[in-house]
């Protein structure tokens, strides 16, 4: 027996409650979207900071700055590993003089600096690559929806850190 059309406002309500309960009884989520304004605002703001790390990322292959981690001194390195006219790829690193600390500071991070766009984004984190928009949950790799978005929030979390406490030969504004 086919429904009639709910024509009245109190039908249409009580329809779409209806639909609601039947989506929640699948285990349906709202569904993610990619806040895209956000994520490029976290990638312009990124950008600015390393160049306030390494302001002479063009002309210089490596800027080292010392950065207590854990009650140590540990090195953070930002190598230039490979030049574009319009894009520069950095390697961004920790290193721990302590045995233990090598645990907390095992951080391997690379990331694309776009100069014609003014914005950075990660590339690579620990080894993975190619980070999507977003994800379905759960997927193979186990990630989190909004993977991508996480590690560029966390690199700019990561830049600051470097700017308020770390120590550099060259001087960092």
């Amino acid at each position: 027996m086919a429904q009639h059309r709910p024509e009245s406002t109190r039908e249409i309500l009580t329809q779409a409650r209806v639909v609601k309960r039947r989506g929640q009884q699948r285990g349906k989520e709202p569904r993610y979207n990619v806040d895209l304004p956000a994520h490029m605002a976290e990638c312009d703001a990124n950008y600015v900071r390393l160049l306030r790390i390494f302001p002479a990322v063009r002309d210089n292959p490596l800027q080292a700055i010392t950065l207590p981690l854990a009650g140590y001194e540990s090195q953070v390195e930002f190598t230039v590993l490979e030049k574009g006219p319009y894009t520069t790829l950095l390697g961004i690193q920790v290193k721990a003089s302590e045995r233990w600390a090598h645990f907390a500071a095992a951080l391997n991070m690379t990331v694309r600096m776009y100069h014609d766009a003014q914005s950075a984004e990660v590339v690579s984190y620990q080894n993975q690559r190619r980070f999507h928009g977003k994800y379905d949950y759960p997927n193979r790799n186990m990630r989190q929806r909004d993977e991508k978005a996480q590690i560029n929030r966390f690199l700019s979390e990561f830049l600051q850190l470097c700017l308020d406490h770390g120590a550099a030969t060259d001087p960092i504004f």
